[in-house]
């Protein structure tokens, strides 16, 4: 695994705790319920532990006893704006989460709950804000470790941050979700901070060369396991039957470990309280979870038990942990817990997971929020039934998933097929944004499946796909708005001689799939032609509303129509700054519309809790598409009045999936008289354009996107792999440099032609790279293999101008008598770049790149490597390529890369 050593730059670290409240009960009713001495003796070893680990510098780490949010907020602007490297923050104290909610406060000196609120801290610093702070670090990697009650709770929004944040964000929590832990005696530390500063310390036991207990180095993921580990076997929960208590973690998405301490084995000066004090602990050894996959979380699968498969679920209230001593935690549940009110306490709601289409997920995340504030989502006595984590993945990478994928789904058991990892955890609901994709997922296959769709029978809603076009282009009669693709595609042209047309990625989302199946028809198609017509400098966006906002240039954006949802016509406007041009939305008729369809998924075996997943399901189905569930003799029953998810998605631009498509609110359809109607006419589509296309037969979407990827032959594919020095703590593993490459091989077949150059050489040697994998047609097992055999670190540095002028002539003189698409994959710590800009290269090299017109893709192991001005950056804009970097999940957008420009095991 690629390690991130942070040694030797700008690190700090904030170490926040509050032993002491001013404001606790019984003298203050709404008060916390108690101090707690122990949090004193984490900061205490902590500190030292931080000290002796050789990361952070003496002046780099900062204790703090927060009083107020506003004293919390002072102190972790400072570590946010000085930090460069490595931020950590710690926090132990009172922890805390609402009867209306389940977001995770933090409670500092002078908190307490609002008389005659549930869910409303005064002095406690929510921690949503405090990810919203940590996002705008310049620090290379963050690292939280939260040993609070309810610290699990902490993972939904990190769950919910974007892609950028959480490459970079490793998040340990010190117990699971919606539980209570023990906080130890007043004369130690908390059990878990105890074994936190003992490994830092000491250590991870039985990890050869990955800290050993003799001076080994402390890694994110070893410590999170190890924690894990023994947390597990040596503390239990009283409830019965007892469980364990389970730390979690969130590891930074782009599979690069941080090294936090490089130990030196126990310190003399260190107190064995510290070291070996364990209060509380219950029960005798137990096997430890699965290890989480990265950007997953912990807990892995386990087969039968889908609350443990991953640990978003809500539903375990844990009582106190081990002896009775103070508790860790508020426990926010109603007024009767703070001395005041009739009503019993809330139970936590169970967290339901759904997936959904990258376009569709804004409006679906806005639906899932209005149903937790409904009261649909309320029992009589106002607790919430249940919450929903809302997430998208690439469409036809779930259509795999669903299909052939489902067994590694729940046990990932090799690095180049890992579900868990590239598109999330299992859900309980997917809305695709075709229905026909729950068809595709159906195919023959001799692989096991455990996963059961159960598709409702109509979708609820509709988006027709439309020709956004630039306002002074558009037809000016309504008529001339409605057609044939192509009738109104060659009208644009005799308007607009330079017209463009493009649409998104056809691999990403439905409505980019769609797109090409119009673009491609019926007949004789040809791929390759109509690929030309929507070319265009590098990839294509990966949704509509990336296309929409990303026109390069006002004349571009004033003579480029897109093929996209019309909803997006009223929803992706975020970047009206950007975009010049007002478009008006022409519908081709022989494109097929967008069919968002509720999908219930049940895994074989995960029925621990089926019953009450199912309600949880059952309320959200009948709230967001109008209609319940259908009973147990088939039929359908009647209408709910639960109509709130279709006014949503009405306010969002969404038409009924019945009759003639009518808008949704606007009089017609189950959601009539739900709210306001919206204006199609605002946004610059027709209310009422007349017949609109059915849904596609799902086997001209396989067979559209099979076209799409063969449409100019099997791929070219060079490697340049940074063989020099300095990758040497970058090279090991599946997500070392050559185990990066080894992955994203699955995108290429046997007719691809590929190979790789070992970046390194001798100083004026006639060649700046050493061939590593012969270029040619190969077999993936046997390429990954020989990669893994032959690559080898040399202690040379690496010219990469020499190295990518090279490779440029090297494809340039393949790609003359064909189209068959070419990628250039430089993989790199950007630590030689100065080679790539001293005298006059940079502007030599780019120029190079613009003639050959072969994209090149930088990938950085470097966070910053494609910030603007930086040469990574400059070297794919100029090549028509993508720059790469950990910043984003390099490893899984590389793959897409090379798999688009392939002909392999794509889904």
């Amino acid at each position: 695994m690629v390690r991130f050593d942070p040694r030797g730059k700008v690190n700090r670290a904030l170490l926040v705790g509050v032993p002491d409240y001013d404001y606790k009960q019984p003298e203050h009713p709404f008060g916390v319920s108690g101090d707690l001495k122990a949090v004193g003796h984490n900061l205490a070893g902590l500190e030292r532990a931080l000290r002796e680990g050789g990361v952070f510098p003496e002046d780099g780490i900062t204790v703090a006893r927060p009083r107020t949010v506003d004293e919390f907020d002072q102190h972790l602007d400072t570590a946010v704006d000085t930090a460069e490297g490595l931020l950590l923050l710690y926090f132990s104290g009172h922890g805390a989460v609402p009867s209306t909610g389940d977001e995770l406060w933090l409670l500092m000196r002078r908190a307490r709950i609002v008389p005659g609120t549930e869910s409303v801290f005064l002095g406690a610093a929510p921690w949503k804000s405090v990810l919203t702070v940590l996002s705008r670090t310049r620090a290379e990697q963050v690292v939280v470790v939260l040993d609070c009650c309810y610290a699990g709770n902490a993972s939904a929004a990190w769950d919910a941050l974007d892609t950028a944040q959480r490459q970079r964000t490793s998040l340990l929590m010190s117990v699971q979700a919606n539980n209570r832990i023990d906080a130890g005696g007043g004369d130690t530390p908390t059990p878990f901070t105890a074994q936190l500063v003992r490994f830092l310390q000491d250590g991870l036991p039985g990890q050869d060369g990955d800290g050993d207990g003799d001076g080994g180095e402390v890694g994110f993921d070893g410590l999170a396991d190890r924690l894990r580990t023994h947390m597990s076997a040596h503390h239990t929960t009283l409830r019965e039957p007892p469980e364990p208590w389970e730390p979690q973690s969130r590891s930074a998405t782009s599979g690069i470990d941080v090294l936090l301490a490089a130990a030196a084995g126990r310190s003399p000066g260190a107190p064995s309280s510290m070291l070996f004090a364990d209060p509380g602990g219950g029960g005798g050894t137990r096997p430890s979870p699965h290890s989480p996959a990265p950007g997953i979380g912990a807990g892995g699968p386990r087969p039968g038990v889908i609350g443990r498969l991953l640990p978003l679920t809500g539903r375990r209230l844990a009582a106190v942990v081990g002896v009775p001593v103070t508790i860790a935690c508020l426990v926010a549940t109603g007024l009767a817990v703070f001395g005041g009110g009739d009503r019993p306490p809330c139970k936590p709601p169970l967290e339901l997971r759904l997936l959904t289409d990258p376009d569709l997920e804004p409006t679906v995340r806005k639906a899932a929020e209005a149903y937790l504030m409904s009261d649909e989502n309320r029992t009589g006595d106002g607790c919430r039934r249940s919450g929903i984590t809302v997430y998208s993945a690439g469409a036809a990478a779930a259509v795999a998933a669903f299909g052939r994928q489902s067994d590694p789904w729940q046990r990932p058991a090799r690095d180049d097929n890992n579900p868990q990892r590239d598109i999330g955890p299992q859900p309980d609901i997917w809305i695709p944004a075709s229905s026909a994709s729950v068809e595709r997922t159906r195919t023959a296959t001799s692989e096991r499946i455990y996963a059961v769709l159960e598709q409702d029978p109509e979708p609820f809603a509709y988006s027709p796909l439309v020709l956004a076009v630039p306002q002074n282009l558009a037809a000016e009669a309504v008529a001339d708005r409605v057609g044939g693709l192509t009738a109104l595609r060659d009208a644009l042209g005799r308007r607009e001689v330079k017209g463009e047309l493009r649409r998104t990625d056809p691999e990403n989302t439905d409505a980019g799939l769609l797109a090409t199946v119009g673009l491609y028809g019926t007949g004789a198609p040809d791929p390759a032609g109509a690929e030309r017509l929507v070319a265009q400098p590098g990839p294509p966006s990966r949704t509509g509303a990336d296309l929409l906002c990303t026109l390069p240039d006002s004349e571009a954006d004033e003579r480029t129509t897109t093929l996209v949802p019309e909803f997006l016509l009223k929803t992706a406007v975020g970047c009206d700054s950007a975009t010049r041009a007002r478009r008006m939305a022409e519908y081709p008729v022989d494109v097929p519309g967008l069919t968002p369809t509720f999908v219930r998924v049940r895994w074989r075996g995960a029925d621990r809790d089926k019953e009450a997943r199912d309600t949880a399901v059952e309320g959200f189905h009948a709230w967001l598409t109008g209609k319940e569930t259908a009973g147990k003799n088939g039929a359908a029953k009647p209408e709910s009045t639960a109509r709130g998810g279709l006014a949503v998605f009405g306010q969002d631009g969404f038409r009924s999936a019945s009759g003639g498509h009518r808008p949704l609110g606007n009089g017609t359809g189950p959601s009539a008289g739900s709210g306001p109607g919206v204006v199609f006419s605002d946004f610059g589509a027709l209310e009422d354009p007349g017949p609109l296309p059915a849904s596609p037969i799902p086997a001209a979407m396989n067979a559209a996107l099979k076209s799409y990827r063969e449409a100019n032959g099997p791929g070219r594919v060079l490697f340049l792999l940074d063989s020099s020095g300095s990758m040497g703590g970058l090279w090991e593993g599946p997500g070392g440099a050559p185990g990066i490459i080894g992955q994203s091989l699955a995108g290429l077949g046997d007719q691809d032609e590929y190979g790789v150059w070992g970046v390194a050489a001798e100083p004026g040697s006639p060649r700046p790279y050493g061939e590593v994998l012969q270029f040619g047609k190969h077999r993936r097992e046997e390429a990954q293999t020989t990669i893994a055999a032959s690559a080898q670190v040399k202690d040379l540095e690496a010219d990469p101008y020499r190295a990518l002028v090279a490779a440029l002539e090297f494809m340039g003189q393949r790609s003359t008598d064909d189209r068959r698409p070419q990628l250039i994959v430089y993989i790199t710590d950007d630590e030689d770049n100065n080679r790539m800009t001293e005298g006059g290269r940079l502007g030599e090299l780019l120029q190079t790149a613009r003639d050959k017109k072969t994209p090149v893709v930088m990938a950085s192991l470097d966070s910053g490597g494609c910030d603007k001005g930086k040469p990574d950056a400059a070297v794919s804009e100029a090549s028509g390529g993508r720059c790469l970097d950990t910043k984003g999940d390099l490893v899984a957008r590389l793959r897409d890369e090379v798999a688009r420009t392939g002909t392999g095991d794509q889904g």
